[in-house]
């Protein structure tokens, strides 16, 4: 009988400041209330704050894991994972940035082959360079999602993004706008953005999902899609939500 496997999902950008994290989280709250079991890696190595906006306490990261796996000490994965809730399972990026640029893309596939055994859906934050590690997890994915707002220079990197795809041969990504973040971004509608890019939008969060009052969530370390207030008052935004975490499973490759 075939081992269920884990589906990967990376959430990338072309410029910081869209939202991406949350838009990880977000994810990640969806599909607990799935019953998924969710593992989030935070690929953002030099400055990820999954585990800060979470408020997880935690005593392992991917660097101590990698330097296990590196040095045959490693033993069980779930050592090295920080629950937030029973479904939603954390991997955090190393407590002290120094340590990123020694973890290698050969371990991290070590990494997710592991957890692949563990979780439904694996979950990767990563930042907007492209290293060899996002270069990786671009590749190891079964879908990636590329975050975009309504921003001239985001759009411009977008449309070289594109480019590179479509030379590569590759079409497993979807693009999102993000128009809750910075709602005062409305240069462009939807198919000025198509025209820009080469490619259509698949998804907008809208704008009225901006929260004005969101640092109180993430003072408490909240994930907005498993607050049953906000889940109930912005239901377009968590039909868009949705939306995404069912397309993601059912377009993802079949093993």
């Amino acid at each position: 009988m075939a081992l269920n496997k884990a589906k990967v999902f990376t959430i990338t950008s072309v410029k910081g400041g869209v939202g991406k994290t949350t838009t990880v989280l977000n994810l990640a709250g969806i599909y607990s209330r799935l019953g998924k079991r969710v593992l989030v890696i935070d690929l953002d190595l030099y400055s990820g704050d999954v585990a800060s906006l979470l408020n997880i306490n935690y005593n392992n990261d991917i660097y101590n894991l990698y330097e296990d796996m590196n040095n045959n000490k490693f033993t069980n994965l779930d050592d090295y994972v920080t629950s937030y809730n029973e479904q939603i399972k954390v991997l955090p990026a190393p407590k002290d940035p120094r340590f990123a640029r020694k973890i290698s893309s050969k371990i991290l596939n070590l990494i997710l082959y592991k957890a692949s055994m563990k979780f439904d859906v694996i979950l990767i934050d990563t930042n907007h360079i492209l290293t060899d590690i996002n270069l990786f997890a671009l590749d190891f994915s079964d879908q990636i999602l590329y975050l975009i707002n309504n921003d001239s220079m985001n759009l411009k990197n977008m449309k070289t993004i594109v480019s590179i795809l479509n030379d590569m041969n590759k079409s497993n990504y979807k693009i999102i706008l993000n128009e809750s973040n910075d709602r005062d971004k409305n240069y462009y509608n939807k198919y000025d953005i198509k025209n820009i890019i080469n490619k259509s939008v698949n998804y907008i969060v809208p704008s009225n999902f901006y929260i004005k009052n969101i640092d109180k969530y993430i003072i408490e370390g909240n994930i907005l899609t498993l607050n049953d207030s906000i889940y109930k008052k912005y239901k377009e935004a968590m039909k868009i939500y949705n939306l995404i975490a069912l397309d993601l499973l059912k377009e993802s490759k079949v093993d």
